[in-house]
């Protein structure tokens, strides 16, 4: 995919636009998890993401090899469409960026504000991907994927923040949408030669890439109708599961109740705000805890882009239930064991 060079190339175009976020030894989640527990802050970034900087890297190198298109579409469920037309606006390119109905109303309004023109398509993400290679095959735009080596090397420069910062970390969790923040998170651990476990993270109710490790190939579920957004994901991409299936220790599922109980818990410890994807992480080491004592251990919070109708949801004590747009409550199952 990369090595250290690339690597620090990315570092210098991800920092003309944006400081290194934060990593910090949370003493409240460490007691909650009965570990040493650091959270990576990728909502610390222009665009409460870690997305942006795979989009800066990637036109980057579109115009540093004269490659820069005329036009650009997308599909995303939010924080990748708000990185690429970030990242575009820089150039002059205008983007289109497809997003299924229903889609997070911030997000949308966050694309938007960065200049993409939106189009609501389909009833999920794969419906919006889908829509968007054809439209950008008609129009003769740069069509911009999901997972693609410069977005992977452009993330990955957090994984390097990471990692360096506190190199003796014994597992990192990290959530798994279409794959580019733990296939760089994994190349980097290799490319510095630790030996961290990296332990992926999916919702319960959006399990592709999951049972697609378990089979060791593509493995498409019907349906993803988890609130966390951001890992809504029911097609993987052959590239990432490649990278997942050689270099990650596992996959853990995590409940739509326990996703729920992490943003809680990542409010009240840390008064950081975490959407459903961005919680993941901290979910499934919840449902591990007790198996990492005397270890140290890092959660990557993706990003804090949650829309205020599920914070107020889920900061009362609820679990957000999304069902063809329509957003309700659902008892808090917190108390129940948390899902093996």
């Amino acid at each position: 995919m990369f090595d250290l060079a690339g690597l620090h190339q990315a570092e210098a175009v991800v920092y003309g636009a944006m400081p290194p976020t934060p990593q910090y030894r949370w003493p409240g989640l460490s007691r909650l998890a009965g570990c040493d527990v650091w959270v990576k802050h990728e909502n610390h970034t222009p665009t409460g993401a870690f997305k942006v900087r795979g989009g800066l890297v990637l036109f980057h190198e579109l115009h540093r090899t004269g490659q820069l298109p005329a036009k650009v579409i997308t599909a995303t469920r939010g924080n990748h469409g708000q990185s690429i037309p970030f990242a575009a606006s820089r150039f002059g390119i205008p983007v289109t960026v497809l997003a299924p109905r229903g889609n997070s109303v911030e997000k949308n309004a966050a694309m938007v504000g960065w200049g993409a023109e939106l189009v609501e398509f389909g009833d999920d993400f794969e419906d919006a991907r889908v829509e968007a290679v054809r439209r950008a095959e008609s129009e003769g735009a740069l069509l911009v994927p999901p997972f693609h080596p410069a977005l992977v090397r452009g993330v990955a420069t957090y994984a390097l923040e990471l990692l360096t910062a506190v190199p003796d970390l014994d597992v990192v969790y990290v959530p798994i949408g279409m794959g580019s923040g733990i296939c760089g998170l994994i190349r980097t651990r290799d490319l510095l030669g630790l030996k961290t476990d990296i332990v992926g993270v999916v919702a319960a109710r959006a399990p592709a890439m999951a049972r697609s490790v378990a089979a060791g190939e593509v493995v498409a579920t019907q349906a993803a109708d988890t609130f966390a957004d951001g890992i809504a994901c029911r097609v993987p991409m052959p590239e990432p599961l490649d990278v997942v299936c050689r270099g990650a220790a596992g996959v853990v599922e995590v409940g739509e109740d326990a996703i729920a109980e992490a943003m809680r818990m990542l409010y009240s410890e840390t008064h950081n705000v975490a959407e459903g994807a961005g919680a993941a992480a901290f979910a499934a080491l919840m449902q591990h805890r007790g198996r990492h004592a005397g270890q140290r251990v890092a959660v990557v919070l993706t990003g804090g882009n949650v829309d205020t109708a599920i914070l107020r949801i889920v900061l009362g004590g609820g679990v957000p239930v999304a069902e063809t747009a329509v957003l309700q409550a659902a008892p808090s199952a917190s108390g129940s064991p948390p899902r093996a």
